[in-house]
């Protein structure tokens, strides 16, 4: 069997509050292999966020431990693991978060400046993800001319520039309409089906029907963790 992208052990975090120490996640376990398509799903409190921060490498547990592509996050230095991190991770957000006066090229562009890739490579490396996303003939348009479905293709485009093995996308549809969702949904089975292993946050179950997996979260513990129906019964 391949070596799990992610493993988690007995994670635990806690925040301290004015109250006391608050647990947001309660010996969670957790393994995801290559090429899978994972959402995280629960009620605003259970938790996921807080486990996405983790599995980004923005926050680390208090106790157990997590493994990113077969390394121990908590033995690696800050930039040890700010480089593993941008090797392994592409990121996607429910905010687009694109610069307003970068041209889209620019904008797919700028995790590679930060990887010291000279300009042309970026240039064409950009080029390359627009296309993949079906809108390589915006390179040189602004953020402010297309829609809010193609500012976030255009953010996954930027998340696959460094050419990670994994996406994590929290709420990548939150701030788009129906219609709009499942076009940005069938982006995610698309690079999915190429092997890129994907884990995102909803609380949407139409969206979350798009995986192949379903964990759910509840008071900071895993509470369900099955195959999708859909793709249980294609599997039978």
């Amino acid at each position: 069997m391949a070596e799990a992208v992610i493993r988690i052990e007995a994670l635990f975090k806690a925040y301290d509050t004015p109250a006391g120490p608050f647990p947001a996640l309660k010996d969670v376990n957790l393994a995801i292999l290559p090429g899978e398509f994972v959402a995280i799903m629960g009620p605003s409190g259970s938790g996921k966020s807080t486990f996405m921060n983790i599995l980004g490498c923005l926050d680390r547990p208090s106790e157990g431990r997590y493994f990113l592509s077969g390394r121990n996050v908590a033995e690696l230095g800050k930039d040890e693991t700010a480089a593993l991190r941008n090797r392994t991770i592409g990121f996607v957000f429910q905010g687009f978060n694109l610069l307003p006066r970068m041209t889209l090229a620019d904008n797919v562009a700028l995790p590679l400046v930060y990887s010291g890739i000279g300009h042309a490579e970026r240039r064409e490396r950009a080029q390359a993800m627009l296309d993949k996303v079906g809108l390589g003939s915006y390179a040189d348009s602004l953020p402010s001319r297309i829609s809010g479905g193609q500012q976030q293709r255009v953010a996954i485009a930027r998340a696959l520039t460094n050419r990670p093995s994994l996406i994590l996308a929290d709420e990548p549809t939150g701030n788009l309409d129906s219609h709009t969702s499942q076009e940005i949904m069938g982006v995610f089975r698309a690079l999915n089906d190429e092997g890129i292993t994907i884990v995102l946050i909803t609380h949407e179950n139409d969206i979350a029907a798009h995986a192949k997996r379903q964990v759910r979260f509840l008071d900071g513990r895993i509470v369900h963790d099955a195959p999708t129906q859909q793709h249980e019964a294609a599997s039978c």
